[in-house]
């Protein structure tokens, strides 16, 4: 099933939700749902927390793209790991980020 924002975005943002959706290490993992998402604030712990979700991430041939969608789709993208980066990584990348929206 497709996200209202994947149906939302542009035609750009569609192939990058198709390919990530087709090519990522996460859609066929076994981890846990909740480690995609550390529950700590604290960076460094929260880093600890993921770590499977990260080593994961780390071995995805679309792990830049995921990370772009992330960058780009805030309002989802804030939470949890994505291109291998925990929220508290993408939200200080988020604020360098040429393309960022919004």
């Amino acid at each position: 099933m497709r996200s209202d924002v994947e149906r939302s975005a542009p035609p750009a943002s569609r192939s990058l939700w198709n390919q990530v959706l087709s090519e990522a290490r996460c859609i066929r993992s076994v981890l846990d749902p909740d480690d995609w998402f550390p529950a700590s604030p604290t960076p460094e712990v929260a880093r600890r927390e993921a770590a499977m979700a990260i080593a994961t991430c780390m071995a995805c041939p679309v792990r830049a793209q995921c990370l772009e969608l992330s960058l780009r789709h805030w309002d989802i993208g804030q939470h949890g790991v994505w291109g291998g980066l925990i929220p508290a990584d993408r939200a200080e990348l988020r604020r360098r980020w040429p393309g960022r929206e919004g």
